[in-house]
Protein backbone atom coordinates (compact mmCIF):
# COMPACT_ATOMS: atom_id res chain seq x y z
CA UNK A 1 0.00 0.00 0.00
CA UNK A 2 1.41 3.52 -0.87
CA UNK A 3 2.30 6.20 1.52
CA UNK A 4 -0.25 8.84 1.65
CA UNK A 5 2.37 11.18 0.54
CA UNK A 6 2.55 10.22 -2.72
CA UNK A 7 -0.89 12.02 -3.32
CA UNK A 8 0.93 15.48 -3.17
CA UNK A 9 3.71 17.34 -4.96
CA UNK A 10 5.99 19.75 -3.36
CA UNK A 11 7.86 22.92 -5.02
CA UNK A 12 11.42 24.04 -4.27
CA UNK A 13 13.76 26.54 -5.84
CA UNK A 14 17.43 27.66 -5.43
CA UNK A 15 18.30 30.92 -5.99
CA UNK A 16 18.66 30.84 -9.59
CA UNK A 17 15.24 32.22 -10.04
CA UNK A 18 13.12 32.13 -7.18
CA UNK A 19 10.37 35.19 -8.60
CA UNK A 20 9.80 32.57 -11.45
CA UNK A 21 9.30 29.95 -8.90
CA UNK A 22 7.28 31.71 -6.87
CA UNK A 23 4.98 32.67 -9.53
CA UNK A 24 4.17 28.91 -10.80
CA UNK A 25 3.91 27.80 -6.88
CA UNK A 26 1.00 30.86 -6.65
CA UNK A 27 -1.00 29.64 -9.81
CA UNK A 28 -0.65 25.71 -8.80
CA UNK A 29 -1.97 27.05 -5.33
CA UNK A 30 0.88 25.93 -3.00
CA UNK A 31 3.75 27.37 -1.04
CA UNK A 32 7.16 27.34 -1.82
CA UNK A 33 8.99 24.62 -0.36
CA UNK A 34 11.27 25.64 2.96
CA UNK A 35 15.05 25.27 2.03
CA UNK A 36 18.29 26.67 2.66
CA UNK A 37 20.28 27.16 -0.13
CA UNK A 38 23.90 29.07 1.14
CA UNK A 39 27.66 29.28 0.39
CA UNK A 40 30.70 28.21 2.83
CA UNK A 41 33.27 31.10 2.79
CA UNK A 42 35.44 29.12 0.03
CA UNK A 43 32.43 29.05 -2.10
CA UNK A 44 31.09 25.61 -1.39
CA UNK A 45 27.06 25.18 -1.85
CA UNK A 46 25.45 24.29 0.93
CA UNK A 47 21.95 22.86 1.05
CA UNK A 48 19.27 22.21 3.67
CA UNK A 49 16.14 21.31 3.21
CA UNK A 50 13.37 22.71 6.05
CA UNK A 51 10.62 20.44 5.51
CA UNK A 52 9.64 16.65 4.88
CA UNK A 53 10.03 15.32 1.19
CA UNK A 54 9.31 11.71 2.09
CA UNK A 55 7.84 9.87 -0.51
CA UNK A 56 6.52 13.05 -2.48
CA UNK A 57 6.63 14.45 -5.95
CA UNK A 58 9.14 16.82 -6.28
CA UNK A 59 9.73 20.21 -8.75
CA UNK A 60 12.91 21.81 -7.87
CA UNK A 61 12.54 24.99 -10.44
CA UNK A 62 15.93 26.38 -11.58
CA UNK A 63 17.21 27.99 -14.80
CA UNK A 64 21.31 27.14 -14.98
CA UNK A 65 21.59 30.30 -16.30
CA UNK A 66 24.80 32.98 -15.04
CA UNK A 67 26.34 32.23 -12.88
CA UNK A 68 26.01 28.64 -14.70
CA UNK A 69 28.13 26.39 -12.78
CA UNK A 70 26.89 27.71 -9.06
CA UNK A 71 23.43 27.39 -10.44
CA UNK A 72 24.16 24.17 -11.45
CA UNK A 73 25.38 23.12 -8.83
CA UNK A 74 22.90 24.15 -6.52
CA UNK A 75 20.46 21.94 -8.89
CA UNK A 76 22.34 18.79 -8.32
CA UNK A 77 22.95 19.35 -4.46
CA UNK A 78 19.27 19.98 -4.08
CA UNK A 79 18.57 16.95 -6.00
CA UNK A 80 20.92 14.70 -3.98
CA UNK A 81 19.27 16.18 -0.66
CA UNK A 82 15.89 15.11 -1.76
CA UNK A 83 17.00 12.03 -2.78
CA UNK A 84 19.09 11.02 0.41
CA UNK A 85 15.78 12.19 1.95
CA UNK A 86 13.30 9.55 0.12
CA UNK A 87 11.52 12.28 -2.14
CA UNK A 88 9.57 10.10 -4.21
CA UNK A 89 9.99 11.34 -7.68
CA UNK A 90 12.19 14.61 -8.32
CA UNK A 91 11.09 16.34 -11.41
CA UNK A 92 14.50 19.05 -12.16
CA UNK A 93 12.36 22.46 -14.05
CA UNK A 94 15.02 23.83 -15.78
CA UNK A 95 13.60 26.54 -18.03
CA UNK A 96 17.13 27.50 -19.16
CA UNK A 97 19.53 24.67 -19.94
CA UNK A 98 22.92 25.69 -19.65
CA UNK A 99 25.26 24.44 -21.85
CA UNK A 100 22.94 23.53 -24.63
CA UNK A 101 25.16 25.24 -27.13
CA UNK A 102 27.49 22.40 -26.63
CA UNK A 103 25.53 19.60 -28.23
CA UNK A 104 28.15 18.47 -30.60
CA UNK A 105 31.75 17.68 -31.42
CA UNK A 106 31.93 20.95 -34.04
CA UNK A 107 35.61 20.64 -34.49
CA UNK A 108 38.13 17.66 -33.41
CA UNK A 109 38.66 17.03 -29.75
CA UNK A 110 35.70 18.83 -28.70
CA UNK A 111 33.41 18.36 -25.59
CA UNK A 112 29.41 17.39 -25.97
CA UNK A 113 28.80 19.19 -22.06
CA UNK A 114 25.50 19.48 -23.22
CA UNK A 115 25.90 15.39 -22.87
CA UNK A 116 28.24 15.98 -19.54
CA UNK A 117 25.74 17.91 -17.70
CA UNK A 118 22.39 15.45 -18.95
CA UNK A 119 24.57 12.36 -17.57
CA UNK A 120 25.47 14.75 -14.20
CA UNK A 121 21.62 15.44 -13.07
CA UNK A 122 20.82 11.53 -13.72
CA UNK A 123 23.57 10.93 -11.36
CA UNK A 124 22.38 13.27 -8.95
CA UNK A 125 19.21 11.87 -9.09
CA UNK A 126 17.11 13.18 -11.11
CA UNK A 127 13.75 11.08 -12.48
CA UNK A 128 12.63 13.46 -15.11
CA UNK A 129 13.42 17.02 -16.73
CA UNK A 130 11.21 19.87 -17.64
CA UNK A 131 12.83 22.32 -19.91
CA UNK A 132 12.24 24.98 -22.52
CA UNK A 133 13.30 25.46 -25.70
CA UNK A 134 16.34 23.56 -26.10
CA UNK A 135 18.79 25.05 -28.26
CA UNK A 136 18.97 21.51 -29.89
CA UNK A 137 15.91 19.55 -29.61
CA UNK A 138 18.23 16.60 -29.76
CA UNK A 139 19.59 17.25 -26.23
CA UNK A 140 16.45 15.55 -25.23
CA UNK A 141 17.78 12.06 -26.38
CA UNK A 142 21.25 12.59 -24.12
CA UNK A 143 18.86 11.89 -20.94
CA UNK A 144 18.11 8.07 -20.23
CA UNK A 145 14.56 9.18 -18.20
CA UNK A 146 11.63 11.33 -19.37
CA UNK A 147 12.38 14.92 -20.50
CA UNK A 148 8.86 16.74 -21.45
CA UNK A 149 10.47 19.78 -23.76
CA UNK A 150 7.93 22.68 -23.30
CA UNK A 151 7.33 25.73 -26.33
CA UNK A 152 7.99 29.41 -25.78
CA UNK A 153 7.06 30.07 -29.19
CA UNK A 154 3.64 29.92 -29.32
CA UNK A 155 3.83 32.14 -26.05
CA UNK A 156 5.50 35.06 -28.42
CA UNK A 157 3.73 33.83 -31.17
CA UNK A 158 0.02 35.12 -29.15
CA UNK A 159 1.56 38.65 -28.23
CA UNK A 160 1.76 39.62 -31.50
CA UNK A 161 -1.39 38.09 -33.22
CA UNK A 162 -2.99 39.93 -29.78
CA UNK A 163 -1.44 43.30 -31.27
CA UNK A 164 -2.45 42.66 -34.80
CA UNK A 165 0.25 41.10 -36.55
CA UNK A 166 -0.46 39.49 -39.74
CA UNK A 167 -1.56 40.00 -43.54
CA UNK A 168 0.80 39.92 -46.73
CA UNK A 169 3.18 42.56 -45.20
CA UNK A 170 4.37 40.23 -42.93
CA UNK A 171 7.71 38.03 -43.26
CA UNK A 172 8.73 35.89 -40.33
CA UNK A 173 12.69 35.80 -40.28
CA UNK A 174 15.36 33.24 -38.75
CA UNK A 175 18.47 34.62 -37.60
CA UNK A 176 20.32 31.28 -39.06
CA UNK A 177 19.93 28.67 -40.64
CA UNK A 178 20.17 26.59 -37.35
CA UNK A 179 16.57 28.60 -36.52
CA UNK A 180 14.77 27.63 -39.59
CA UNK A 181 12.30 24.94 -38.33
CA UNK A 182 10.81 27.24 -35.23
CA UNK A 183 10.67 30.54 -37.16
CA UNK A 184 8.79 28.04 -39.53
CA UNK A 185 6.60 26.92 -36.76
CA UNK A 186 5.91 30.56 -35.61
CA UNK A 187 5.05 31.42 -39.02
CA UNK A 188 2.40 28.96 -39.41
CA UNK A 189 0.75 30.80 -36.61
CA UNK A 190 0.06 33.85 -39.27
CA UNK A 191 -0.20 31.76 -42.32
CA UNK A 192 2.93 34.02 -43.41
CA UNK A 193 6.38 33.00 -45.38
CA UNK A 194 9.51 33.22 -44.04
CA UNK A 195 13.09 34.51 -44.64
CA UNK A 196 16.81 33.08 -43.74
CA UNK A 197 19.76 35.52 -42.71
CA UNK A 198 22.33 33.35 -44.08
CA UNK A 199 25.30 34.35 -41.89
CA UNK A 200 29.00 33.33 -41.09
CA UNK A 201 30.17 33.12 -37.45
CA UNK A 202 33.92 33.84 -37.02
CA UNK A 203 34.45 33.00 -33.87
CA UNK A 204 31.95 32.72 -30.63
CA UNK A 205 29.74 35.04 -30.13
CA UNK A 206 31.00 36.43 -33.55
CA UNK A 207 28.44 36.51 -36.62
CA UNK A 208 28.37 38.23 -39.99
CA UNK A 209 25.47 38.67 -42.40
CA UNK A 210 26.27 37.31 -45.64
CA UNK A 211 22.92 37.15 -47.48
CA UNK A 212 18.79 37.03 -47.35
CA UNK A 213 16.99 34.20 -48.54
CA UNK A 214 13.48 35.60 -49.35
CA UNK A 215 11.56 38.84 -50.66
CA UNK A 216 11.46 40.97 -47.30
CA UNK A 217 11.22 44.49 -49.20
CA UNK A 218 8.38 46.40 -48.03
CA UNK A 219 7.38 43.57 -45.12
CA UNK A 220 7.24 44.02 -41.95
CA UNK A 221 9.73 41.41 -40.31
CA UNK A 222 9.61 39.11 -37.24
CA UNK A 223 12.91 37.76 -36.21
CA UNK A 224 12.81 34.77 -34.12
CA UNK A 225 15.57 32.98 -32.32
CA UNK A 226 15.99 30.83 -29.13
CA UNK A 227 18.33 32.72 -27.33
CA UNK A 228 19.74 36.52 -27.20
CA UNK A 229 23.30 36.46 -25.62
CA UNK A 230 25.26 39.09 -26.95
CA UNK A 231 22.51 39.93 -29.19
CA UNK A 232 25.28 39.96 -32.17
CA UNK A 233 23.77 37.98 -34.45
CA UNK A 234 19.76 39.12 -33.95
CA UNK A 235 21.17 42.82 -34.23
CA UNK A 236 23.10 42.34 -37.79
CA UNK A 237 20.17 40.70 -38.79
CA UNK A 238 18.40 43.06 -38.33
CA UNK A 239 20.08 45.65 -39.95
CA UNK A 240 20.57 43.51 -43.31
CA UNK A 241 16.99 43.65 -43.35
CA UNK A 242 16.25 46.90 -43.24
CA UNK A 243 19.25 47.39 -45.47
CA UNK A 244 17.00 45.37 -47.98
CA UNK A 245 13.88 47.19 -47.91
CA UNK A 246 12.11 45.76 -44.88
CA UNK A 247 10.01 48.60 -43.11
CA UNK A 248 10.63 47.55 -39.66
CA UNK A 249 12.14 44.88 -37.69
CA UNK A 250 11.09 43.37 -34.11
CA UNK A 251 12.41 40.48 -32.29
CA UNK A 252 10.83 37.63 -30.36
CA UNK A 253 13.47 34.96 -28.58
CA UNK A 254 12.58 32.79 -25.70
CA UNK A 255 15.80 33.07 -23.54
CA UNK A 256 17.19 36.10 -22.56
CA UNK A 257 20.82 35.60 -21.75
CA UNK A 258 21.58 39.22 -22.58
CA UNK A 259 25.58 39.04 -21.77
CA UNK A 260 28.54 41.22 -22.41
CA UNK A 261 27.44 44.39 -25.19
CA UNK A 262 23.72 42.62 -25.40
CA UNK A 263 22.12 45.45 -24.16
CA UNK A 264 24.22 48.57 -25.64
CA UNK A 265 23.35 46.80 -29.05
CA UNK A 266 19.93 46.18 -28.89
CA UNK A 267 18.99 49.80 -27.78
CA UNK A 268 21.87 51.13 -30.54
CA UNK A 269 19.86 48.58 -33.49
CA UNK A 270 16.98 49.19 -35.48
CA UNK A 271 14.50 46.88 -33.77
CA UNK A 272 11.36 48.12 -32.82
CA UNK A 273 10.72 45.83 -30.24
CA UNK A 274 12.27 42.37 -28.57
CA UNK A 275 9.69 39.93 -26.93
CA UNK A 276 11.38 38.17 -24.45
CA UNK A 277 10.21 35.63 -22.01
CA UNK A 278 11.29 35.05 -18.41
CA UNK A 279 13.30 31.37 -18.35
CA UNK A 280 15.69 34.01 -16.97
CA UNK A 281 15.74 36.60 -14.51
CA UNK A 282 16.29 40.01 -16.08
CA UNK A 283 17.76 42.94 -14.23
CA UNK A 284 16.38 46.20 -13.59
CA UNK A 285 18.78 47.54 -15.49
CA UNK A 286 18.37 45.78 -18.83
CA UNK A 287 15.17 46.53 -18.60
CA UNK A 288 14.96 49.40 -21.51
CA UNK A 289 12.21 49.88 -23.69
CA UNK A 290 13.07 48.06 -26.55
CA UNK A 291 12.57 45.06 -24.11
CA UNK A 292 9.17 43.16 -23.23
CA UNK A 293 9.37 40.56 -21.27
CA UNK A 294 7.22 38.02 -20.87
CA UNK A 295 5.83 35.44 -18.03
CA UNK A 296 6.40 30.78 -18.38
CA UNK A 297 5.12 30.73 -15.22
CA UNK A 298 1.32 29.46 -16.32
CA UNK A 299 2.27 26.99 -19.04
CA UNK A 300 5.06 25.47 -16.68
CA UNK A 301 2.56 25.54 -13.84
CA UNK A 302 -0.08 23.64 -16.25
CA UNK A 303 2.37 21.50 -17.21
CA UNK A 304 3.81 20.27 -13.97
CA UNK A 305 0.15 19.63 -13.05
CA UNK A 306 -0.30 17.31 -15.77
CA UNK A 307 2.75 15.70 -15.28
CA UNK A 308 1.31 14.98 -11.79
CA UNK A 309 -2.11 13.59 -13.02
CA UNK A 310 -0.47 11.67 -15.72
CA UNK A 311 -2.31 14.00 -18.29
CA UNK A 312 -0.72 14.53 -21.83
CA UNK A 313 1.82 17.45 -22.03
CA UNK A 314 1.72 17.92 -25.94
CA UNK A 315 -2.25 18.74 -25.83
CA UNK A 316 -0.89 22.17 -23.95
CA UNK A 317 0.68 22.99 -27.96
CA UNK A 318 -2.46 21.67 -29.75
CA UNK A 319 -3.86 24.91 -31.56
Amino acid sequence: MKNGNYSDYKIFTGNAHPELAAEIAAIMGKPLGKSVVTKFSDGEISVSLMEMVRGQDIYVVQPTCDPVNDNFMELCIMVDAMKRASAGRINAVIPYYGYARQDRKAKARDPITAKLVADMLVAAGVDRVIAMDLHAAQIQGYFNIPVDHLLGMPILARHFKDRGFGGDDLVIVSPDHGSVARTRTFAHTFDAPIAIVDKRRAAANVSEVMNIIGDVRGKKCILVDDMVDTAGTICNAAKALMDMGATEVYAAATHPVLSGPAIERIQASVIKEMVLLNTIPVPEDKLIDKISVLSVAPIFAEAMIRIFTNDSISRLFID
